[in-house]
């Protein structure tokens, strides 16, 4: 079992009470099996996630929608072991989910684990979707400065020059001046 799965078992050990059916889904090679939690009525949160996250892990795309919801999820714990499923599931629709969800105003405050999903997948829509994402949160009196400093770590990590004129920007934000700097150097 691997580190992130480990950590998924873990905290979805409660949830589930440790029934036969958390440590099944956990150990099943069945793709069919762990396909089928993701359909059938019913299922709690905690197995439709174990599925999704195996099933994504291992390249399996029917897991796709389950995981893109679950990277749009109130839980931050949901939304990194989605993040890192759909990284790995190489799925050619994750860019464009992510950059959905991260530019989605009305759920700016779950777009910190999209918009890092953006910048490890290095997509031609990560970086148009992160200038959105920090244009947006340099407005006066925003609180979402985390996304906007994942956004300027993001550019920097992409080192794309197009977001050379937000960077600048950016550095009048006591909170994002540091990073800005560092992400303007390897802009160019």
């Amino acid at each position: 079992m691997d580190e992130e799965l480990r950590s998924l078992a873990g905290r979805l050990r409660g949830e589930s009470g440790g029934s036969a059916a958390y440590e099944r889904l956990l150990v099943t090679e069945d793709r069919e099996e762990l396909a089928g939690v993701l359909t059938e009525h019913e299922r709690p949160l905690w197995a439709r996630e174990i599925a999704a996250f195996r099933l994504g892990c291992a390249g399996d795309r029917r897991a796709f929608e389950a995981l893109v919801l679950l990277l749009n999820h109130r839980d931050p714990a949901r939304c990194v072991s989605a993040a890192h499923a759909l990284a790995r599931l190489n799925d050619p629709r994750t860019p464009r989910a992510a950059a959905a969800l991260a530019t989605n105003e009305l759920r700016v405050a779950y777009a910190l684990l999209p918009v890092r999903l953006l910048t490890r997948l290095r997509a031609p829509e990560s970086v148009p979707a992160l200038i959105t994402v920090l244009r947006r949160r340099l407005a006066p009196g925003d609180p979402h400065w985390r996304v906007a400093l994942a956004c300027v770590e993001g550019l920097g990590a992409l080192g794309d020059k197009r977001a050379a004129g937000i960077l600048r920007s950016a550095r009048t934000h006591p909170r994002l001046m540091a990073a800005a700097e560092a992400a303007l150097a390897r802009v160019g």
